[in-house]
């Protein structure tokens, strides 16, 4: 990592071990909860939309895969949380890997059809397949989460086992974006003929950092199953998946915090706008659109125009 991203990782990680002291209330504390599970999975999408150049909307997919997974698993199975979570990823990477290979191959609306078909079949199954996932009436009595001897059974510990898992995130992947294989995505984004002719492996690479993104994904999914206890289809849907890419787009495709601007933004919107329940898919449109309008690099992108020019401290990559 370079020294401002390592400046701003403390920062972040300053304002993590604060937070839980300054904001008094046990309601904002799990609103972070869920601040930091939706950072995890637009955090992989900002590698494969951003980086890759791919567009995906089937991310929520993922999402639901990690989070009945390790449902099925530590309920069904009777496996603890050490073996359940780590199966329910490895299952939503498997699945990412066989829909990879030939989805991959596709480009720009195709594969962003073919990804959207790919949700919803997953959501189907979710409320069709009532003998294992509860159907639509959901999946209940997932156990508190545990790592071994250390019962994670209170609002506090939770907080700190998923913001400990976005630094850890962030940190990994500012470091690949950094690297050779960084290096690589980006170039695979501005042109795949350009970055073959270079010696860039495009389908591997193409299919690694898709992988990644499910993992990332399915990981946040399973946190999340553990955190609430019941699941249901709904909240894993198509729309979902629309609400990520406008977290990733709003918060800006070419940053690593683009991914946690963005995620942070939209999970507390709808906790201001409450009175406007009714209308916050046109809020969220017209949000994203002054975006795309007035700040095409989205809001990381805007940071780091405010730091060119001395008026601020946040960048980029």
């Amino acid at each position: 990592m370079t020294k401002r991203q390592t400046t701003l990782l403390g920062l972040l990680g300053v304002a993590i071990v604060l937070f839980p002291s300054l904001s008094g209330n046990a309601y904002f504390l799990t609103v972070m909860i869920f601040v930091g599970i939706h950072v995890l999975v637009a955090l992989g999408l900002t590698m494969l939309m951003g980086f890759a150049g791919q567009l995906s909307l089937c991310q929520a997919a993922f999402y639901g895969l990690g989070a009945y997974g390790t449902a099925v698993f530590s309920v069904k199975a009777g496996l603890p949380a050490l073996l359940s979570i780590p199966l329910a990823v490895g299952l939503a990477c498997g699945v990412a890997l066989i829909l990879g290979i030939p989805a991959l191959k596709l480009k720009g609306h195709y594969l962003a059809m073919a990804t959207l078909g790919f949700g919803e079949i997953v959501n189907i199954v979710f409320k069709e397949w009532g003998s294992m996932t509860g159907g639509p009436s959901g999946f209940v009595g997932i156990p508190k989460l545990s790592l071994g001897p250390f019962l994670v059974n209170s609002d506090l510990r939770f907080y700190i086992l998923v913001w400990v898992s976005v630094l850890a995130a962030v940190a990994f992947l500012s470091n690949l974006v950094n690297s050779r294989v960084g290096r690589g995505l980006q170039a695979l984004k501005r042109s795949e003929d350009a970055a073959a002719m270079m010696g860039v492996p495009v389908a591997r690479y193409k299919i690694k950092v898709f992988v990644l993104s499910a993992a990332l994904a399915s990981f946040g999914g399973a946190l999340y199953a553990h955190y609430v206890t019941v699941i249901s289809p709904e909240t894993f849907d198509v729309f979902f998946s629309v609400v990520l890419v406008t977290m990733v787009v709003a918060g800006g495709l070419s940053s690593v915090w683009g991914g946690v601007i963005g995620a942070s933004i939209f999970t507390l919107l709808p906790n201001v706008l409450q009175a406007f329940e009714d209308y916050s898919i046109v809020i969220y449109g017209a949000i994203l659109l002054f975006i795309l309008m007035f700040m095409p690099q989205g809001l990381a992108g805007l940071m780091a125009a405010i730091e060119k020019k001395g008026k601020g401290f946040f960048g980029g990559r």
